[in-house]
């Protein structure tokens, strides 16, 4: 995630900040061109503000009102949500304050996960624009009714409302053996089922992707009914990312490309923090690293971006220790993972197949990377 500064007055602000505590001016994020800007209200309208300001015109999205979205509209556009917002359909009820307080988490997930997206240059496109089109079904479980499945089917991505509960979730991950369960990681996990849509079945890569996450035709239902069953495929760690990702190749995919999420975006914000790791022990530098490069840049290699994590990972992990709390990243990347991730940066930068097949006219230009 990019580090921001206040148009204004140059302090320091952060992705979810909506005022500068230093010079007091409203903010906002400006998705197309990866600003956050100062703004002055102005006859119901919001002007940008600062030493450079161009006295551009913006409007919030809708969410603004409930306290979940800080992102901007162009003051003219007949739009009334932002580029993240504009994929929800079913969010919760605001007049529960429990229900809103929930939901600005899961808001604040879902705008993380969006932005990396951009920032790949990824089609996307809403339900309004496709029939699989990207959606979102926000939903919270009332007594008697039938537990909330946080899952994908065909482009509808519903997450359960209670996930955005930290002692819930704490629950849910320890009861099903999980190192690692957040909003982020979930959002991030089922949008990969989304891309493996777009850009593997309808994007013409899928003898490329069998050859590297195995047979997708293989009876998903049986497939995970067998690994709820029998427990993880042993010495799954040399080959998945993760216990889960062993069950199936869907699976596989939607796991590493969530992974590839976690990375990039935790580059992007040790870039804009300017960190460097050098550790203070002989060693053969493996746990060396300068983040000095754009993540999102076609020039960097898988390579560049794995041995940049290793080392940055390790770090992290080892302050978490200091803290007396679990890993930051509980995972290990073997050799075989490596090379999945690899696949997946080359899908992304490098549109693998045909990605442009079955796509509507307003993600033609992002699929071939315009």
């Amino acid at each position: 995630m990019k580090l921001f500064s206040c148009p204004s007055c140059s302090q320091v602000v952060f992705f979810e900040n909506v005022l500068c505590e230093r010079c007091s001016h409203a903010l906002g994020y400006e998705p197309e061109s990866n600003r956050m800007l100062a703004l002055e209200p102005e006859e119901g309208i919001w002007v940008s503000a600062g030493r450079h300001s161009d006295g551009s015109r913006w409007k919030y999205c809708g969410n603004y009102e409930f306290g979940v979205c800080n992102w901007l509209i162009p003051g003219d556009s007949a739009d009334t949500f932002c580029k993240a917002c504009r994929h929800n359909l079913t969010v919760p009820d605001a007049s529960n304050p429990a229900n809103v307080a929930n939901w600005q988490r899961m808001e604040i997930a879902k705008r993380r996960m969006v932005y990396t997206l951009l920032r790949l240059r990824l089609p996307l496109f809403t339900r309004d624009e496709a029939p699989e089109g990207l959606g979102f079904d926000f939903l919270a479980e009332t007594p008697g009714e039938q537990h909330v499945m946080t899952g994908h089917d065909d482009g509808l991505i519903t997450i359960a409302l209670v996930e955005a509960d930290d002692a819930e979730r704490e629950k849910r991950r320890t009861s099903m053996g999980e190192p690692y369960r957040t909003l982020l990681g979930h959002f991030r996990h089922e949008v990969g089922h989304w891309y493996w849509d777009r850009l593997v079945r309808d994007g013409g890569a899928l003898a490329e992707c069998r050859a590297i996450f195995g047979n997708d035709e293989v009876d998903y239902g049986e497939a995970l009914q067998t690994h709820y069953r029998n427990g993880p495929k042993p010495n799954w760690q040399d080959e998945y990312v993760s216990s889960y990702a062993a069950s199936h190749a869907w699976e596989d995919f939607a796991e590493t490309w969530s992974h590839y999420l976690h990375i990039v975006d935790s580059l992007e914000t040790g870039h804009w923090w300017g960190v460097s790791v050098d550790p203070r022990v002989k060693d053969s530098g493996l746990l060396t690293t300068t983040i000095d490069f754009d993540v999102f840049a076609e020039a960097i290699t898988i390579e560049d971006i794995t041995d940049a994590w290793l080392a940055l990972s390790a770090a992290l992990n080892s302050f978490n220790r200091s803290m007396g709390h679990n890993d930051l990243y509980p995972f290990v990347l073997s050799e075989t993972v490596r090379g999945k991730l690899g696949f997946i940066h080359d899908l992304v930068h490098f549109r693998l197949g045909n990605q442009r097949a079955n796509l509507p006219q307003a993600a033609q230009g992002a699929a071939a990377g315009g």
